[in-house]
């Protein structure tokens, strides 16, 4: 029961710290947006509408951590963690959507000739909001990986993407102040692929943990640890799956032919106390106990 409050008690401070982020990808999103079409940049205005789609993404995870932090119940005996890495994949889809509407905007440009008016306080502004966005990227990163969760994860990544556009949007604006007007959309479009790379990156490790891909590559420690328990002969056939934080382990254990149930038993139950103080985030172990010829 207590490892079940603990782990209610992260879903609450994952909700705490995305609630934060989402206020100030907000306020963000509204200074570039609206400092974008005031003096006709292109590539000011994408990085906004990338930072209104960052608190986009916070509503997302704000959602798939309702659902995550519900308890194991008759329907699901395995819990309601993957429902997180699920809605990880809603925010990549979301990156998706906003790389192509920035392509078909920026596209357009091309024909209209339009000369973006770049002054000092549009580098202040890009200067300002990129710095928040940095914290805001190290912060999330950091939660992400004590609370080990996809959603933090995930949007930092999202975050990362709108640090890397807002250091094209200044390049742009130093060309465009050198006479080189063409390059706001060309940037625009530099930075649509770095968002559709962000959002590749999320369907890459989110679909990894939801069609099951091994969780645990070392298998030699498993295979210490289990070796390292009085009676056990061999060890073999070992599966691993789920999220970094909840992962299932399925394994053979070979032991003399002659020995007792209720000795296999015990032994069974040594094993998997042992890989979960070795691995805390191994969640259940499940041995299948063969005799040893």
């Amino acid at each position: 029961m207590a490892m079940i409050d603990s782990k209610l008690k992260d879903y609450g401070k994952i909700r705490i710290v995305l609630i934060t982020i989402l206020a100030l990808n907000w306020l963000i999103a509204i200074a570039k947006i609206a400092f974008g079409l005031k003096i006709r940049s292109s590539s000011m205005t994408a990085d906004g509408f990338h930072s209104l789609s960052d608190g986009a993404s916070n509503i997302i995870g704000l959602i798939g951590i309702h659902f995550a932090a519900k308890a194991k119940d008759f329907d699901h005996p395995y819990g309601h963690k993957k429902y997180e890495t699920f809605f990880a994949l809603g925010i990549a889809f979301l990156l998706f959507l906003v790389a192509i509407g920035i392509i078909h905007e920026s596209l357009g440009r091309f024909s209209k000739n339009i000369t973006p008016e770049i002054n000092l306080l549009s580098f202040m502004v890009m200067f300002i909001t990129m710095a928040i966005n940095i914290l805001v990227m190290r912060y999330e990163n950091k939660k992400g990986t004590e609370l080990k969760s996809d959603i933090l994860i995930s949007d930092a990544m999202h975050t990362r993407a709108d640090i890397f556009t807002s250091l094209s949007v200044i390049t742009a604006f130093f060309a465009i102040k050198l006479g080189f007007p063409l390059l706001d959309p060309i940037t625009s479009i530099t930075i649509s692929f770095l968002i559709a790379y962000s959002g590749y990156k999320i369907v890459q490790k989110s679909s990894a943990i939801l069609c099951d891909t091994a969780a645990i590559f070392d298998i030699k420690q498993m295979v210490d640890i289990v070796l390292s328990i009085d009676g056990v002969r061999a060890c073999h056939k070992i599966r691993t799956r789920g999220r970094p934080d909840d992962i299932y382990i399925d394994l053979h254990v070979q032991v003399d032919k002659d020995m007792r149930m209720d000795a296999a038993h015990k032994i069974s139950y040594r094993i998997e106390e042992a890989i979960k103080k070795r691995l805390p985030c191994v969640t259940d172990v499940v041995v299948h106990m063969e005799p040893k010829e």
